[in-house]
């Protein structure tokens, strides 16, 4: 896999090379994956997607695996050993977003039945392929982004504007940002 090319992000470290191959972009409609990824999104918010990668094991254990039932029920407790917590972001505003962000997810799943079928609507339930020709392109949101950020927020959820959005919508699949010439970018 070495003379493969990839979009130019994925080209130094293995963490990322693996999570470009075989994650980012690829369709995703299991609702704890999907719930996973919009709590990492709202994790980066000003830091490296790497800095994620490297820490989401950590953030697997720390928070019960992305049960968003078990999240939307941490105390204050909970939340001061997450602060406490080396593996993790340890910021108290994403970490109370998290947990915000369990109980509106489970809000929207009880309306629609799933999240899955909730948040693949902002795009038609099809993912979008765009091609880019470079990653100079490549937009940092969408109208599709600036919509789902509206409804997310007004449902409640936090760390979720545009480009939070269209970051998760790329990392889930319902984007495909790989670049013309990166080998994902026709699977």
């Amino acid at each position: 896999m070495k003379n493969i090319k990839r979009c130019g992000w994925a080209t130094s470290d293995q963490l990322y090379i693996k999570y470009h191959d075989e994650e980012w972009g690829v369709p995703v409609h299991d609702d704890r994956l999907l719930f996973e990824f919009l709590i990492l999104e709202g994790a980066q918010a000003g830091l490296s997607w790497i800095t994620i990668l490297k820490k989401r094991e950590n953030y697997r254990k720390a928070f019960d695996n992305f049960n968003a039932k078990k999240i939307a029920n941490y105390d204050s407790i909970k939340i001061e050993n997450l602060l406490s917590n080396e593996g993790i972001i340890r910021n108290k505003l994403k970490i109370n977003a998290a947990v915000q962000n369990a109980k509106a997810f489970l809000a929207v799943k009880k309306e629609f039945g799933n999240f899955d079928k909730y948040i693949w609507q902002f795009i038609g339930g099809h993912p979008k392929k765009n091609l880019p020709q470079s990653l100079k392109v490549i937009p940092a949101k969408s109208p599709e982004s600036e919509l789902m950020s509206v409804d997310l927020k007004k449902r409640g959820f936090k760390f979720v504007g545009s480009t939070i959005c269209y970051a998760f919508m790329q990392a889930v699949g319902m984007v495909n940002d790989h670049t013309v010439d990166c080998f994902r970018s026709k699977k």
